[in-house]
This record gives C-alpha cells, structure tokens and sequence, in this order.
C-alpha cells in the first residue's frame, strides 16, 4: 500500500478566510511570544494580502482588515486567559495545524472559534 499525499479539497471563500484568522491568529501569537508586541491591524492585513498573492487571489482592504482585526482578538483572547509556556504551547499547536496533514485537538477547536469569530459579524 502506497501512502499518497490526498490533494488539498478546493476552498470555499468563507473557508479561506477561516483559514487566514486561524493563520494569522498563530503568527500573532508567536511574534508577541517572542518580541513582546503586536501585530497592528494594518500589518495583519498586509501579511493577509502577501499569502493571498501567492496563489493570484486578494480580498478588499476593508475585509483583510476585518479578517485581521478578528485574529488579533482570538490571540488577545488566548494570550490573556492562559500562562506563557501555555500559550507557547497553543501557538506551536496551530502553527503545526497549518499542515494539512497533522491533526490537532487544539487547533480543530481553535478553527471552530475562528469560524463562530467571522460568523459573528465585525470585529469590535
């Protein structure tokens, strides 16, 4: 039996911007982790804007903007309500979980939070 890598499912638009809250949650965290600082909503948005380019897509600045400013508020959210080597732990478990093939409880729930974020309309 062969072990073949399964071909990535086509994304849905609600699924890609999922995707990006979730992405940009992890290096948020990660980059206050490690530097004590965060993301502005305009640097969110621009690394939101680099990944799209790289597979020709691109959203409005108004929506990267939202999308950014909802994955800074699951990081504050994270980053508030556990301790650091807690924290670091959730960071590596979603940057982990961006790999298709690796499987994480942590970061299947926190994807499940990034769609009730983006379900419940803009971010405050």
């Amino acid at each position: 039996m062969s072990l073949e890598k399964t071909p990535p499912l086509p994304a849905t638009d609600r699924g890609v911007r999922v995707a990006l809250m979730f992405a940009l949650a992890a290096e948020r965290l990660n980059a206050y982790y490690e530097h004590r600082q965060w993301f502005t909503e305009a640097q969110g948005a621009t690394l939101i804007a680099d990944w799209l380019g790289r597979s020709k897509r691109s959203l409005p600045d108004a929506e990267r903007r939202r999308l950014s400013a909802l994955s800074d508020q699951l990081a504050r959210q994270i980053e508030s309500s556990v301790a650091r080597e807690v924290g670091l732990h959730i960071a590596h478990e979603m940057t982990e979980s961006l790999d298709p093939n690796h499987q994480s409880e942590v970061g299947m729930s926190l994807m499940v939070e990034c769609e009730r974020l983006l379900d419940s309309g803009p971010a405050a």
